[in-house]
């Protein structure tokens, strides 16, 4: 079941359910607004002396804080949101792009999911499918959190390896146990 917002007030309000800060644009009748931050990643390409990313070696980024970015046409970045996140054990979430944003043909996504008992900030993955370059601004709403109550609190809640990421946080796939 897709919680309402009134339901996602009373929550943030009892302390059970935490998204903060937000402004008083970001509370949908069925959705939290999340804004940009200002720490973004880039893959760093020199770094990469195979020319070749693989799952089984450290990815490694640049590092770029500033208070706007220009994504190049057709360019990935990382990007964090402002909002800092606490999901009970029974609340997961997805994580949209906003409508407006994608019809700028500017993709924001975060694999899309964020698990019950999950903590930190969300970090984002950008691409700008567009011709164009495209500027985002730091505290501009760009995704939207649909937070959802599970039939059960989950028996194990997320306790992996992005648990309490704050800024945003590159790759860890090459941690995965096979």
């Amino acid at each position: 079941m897709i919680l309402s917002d009134v339901t996602l007030k009373e929550m943030m309000d009892k302390g059970t359910l935490v998204c903060e800060p937000i402004n008083e644009h970001s509370l949908q009748p069925a959705s939290i607004d999340c804004r940009i931050g200002n720490h973004f990643l880039v893959v760093d390409d020199n770094q990469h002396s195979s020319g070749v990313i693989t799952f089984n070696e450290e990815i490694k980024y640049r590092e770029i804080e500033a208070d706007s970015i220009v994504i190049p046409a057709h360019s990935f970045l990382l990007a964090t949101t402002i909002e800092y996140v606490k999901l009970p054990s029974n609340i997961t979430a997805f994580v949209e792009g906003r409508s407006s944003i994608g019809r700028m043909g500017l993709f924001i996504q975060n694999a899309g999911w964020v698990d019950a008992g999950f903590e930190g900030q969300i970090t984002l993955e950008l691409y700008n499918a567009n011709s164009l370059p495209i500027k985002i601004d730091t505290g501009r709403r760009v995704c939207q959190l649909v937070f959802c109550s599970m039939d059960k609190a989950a028996e194990k809640p997320y306790q992996g390896k992005y648990q309490g990421q704050k800024l945003s946080v590159g790759s860890r796939i090459f941690q995965d146990k096979t």
